[in-house]
């Protein structure tokens, strides 16, 4: 299968220069060999505007014209609405029922065509609208200008912290953690890219031991709090893990829950659960990671105000 390569990472950061905020390293109070890469801070909330907007410059005047949709439980749906806003491209987003209103009103707000349908009809329903309308496809996760975009990350922690020795990653569908292990193991051969997952949705954990996509259903991934991380892998991505990623740690829900209260009250950052799951491996999980200086790619903040709240009870 043919990866994504450092120069594809490095165009996508050349497309997403002046839309995407450049996030910057915080070390933390609580460990000195721990820096935060906090995508919270980007204008969605999310490392998701990355792919989403390096997918939307990619496209041709003609598909610009035609729109795009995606299927998302959240932050790839405000991502792309944002991205094709600020290129003048219609969008639509098929979310998934039960998804956190915060994330399905923001999407709204942003101008796109929200559509609710069942979780396990989300891909369905996108291919079908893509069909109807002529609208490009964007996926989540499992597409090459999307794991590029998201690759950036990887740029920017090696430019700013050239001596890294681990990097955390949270893994979902696998498109950030297979964009990030392909720019940091370029640039930095003797980094150690480690995925994390919750517990509770550990499929891509049992795909990269079994050497092929293990779907786990929506009734046992929706049991964890981290509703970013519920998707399995693809072909595509699970071909950049089982490459580039040097291993994967599963965190429990406590666990999670145990990172976001730190991450709120001891580095300031809003985080939703998905964000915290990286914090959660350095913190609980630290005998099973490498020494030296780490970096915890902390995703989004677009957290429900009643789970925020009910970690900080």
């Amino acid at each position: 299968m043919d990866l994504v390569s450092l120069a594809d990472v490095r165009a996508a950061a050349d497309d997403i220069a002046g839309t995407v905020v450049r996030t910057p390293l915080l070390p933390t109070l609580w460990d000195d060999e721990l820096w935060l890469k906090p995508e919270s801070l980007q204008p969605v909330g999310s490392f998701k505007l990355r792919g989403a907007t390096h997918a939307v410059a990619r496209l041709d005047p003609a598909a610009r014209a035609r729109g795009v949709v995606t299927h998302s439980s959240g932050n790839h749906g405000q991502a792309l609405a944002y991205a094709a806003r600020a290129a003048g491209v219609p969008c639509t987003v098929l979310v998934p029922e039960g998804a956190p209103q915060v994330k399905v009103d923001r999407i709204r707000a942003l101008g796109a065509e929200v559509r609710l349908v069942p979780p396990a009809r989300r891909l369905a329903e996108a291919e079908r609208v893509a069909a109807d309308t002529g609208a490009a496809l964007v996926p989540p996760f499992d597409d090459r200008r999307i794991i590029a975009g998201q690759g950036t990350i990887g740029l920017e922690i090696v430019a700013d912290l050239p001596d890294v020795d681990v990097v955390l990653v949270p893994v979902g569908g696998g498109g950030l953690s297979s964009g990030v292990a392909t720019a940091v193991k370029a640039l930095r051969p003797s980094a150690t890219v480690i995925g994390v997952e919750p517990l509770l949705a550990a499929d891509a954990r049992d795909s990269l031991a079994a050497g092929e996509v293990v779907v786990w259903d929506v009734e046992r991934t929706y049991r964890t709090s981290a509703d970013g991380l519920r998707t399995h892998l693809s072909a595509l991505t699970l071909a950049h893990l089982a490459e580039r990623l040097d291993g994967i740690v599963a965190v429990s829900e406590e666990e999670i829950s145990g990172a976001m209260g730190r991450l709120v009250r001891e580095a300031r950052l809003v985080v939703e659960p998905s964000a915290a799951v990286a914090v959660a491996a350095r913190l609980f999980h630290r005998d099973e990671l490498p020494a030296g200086h780490t970096v915890a790619v902390v995703t989004g903040g677009n957290v429900d105000p009643a789970v925020l709240g009910s970690v900080l009870a």
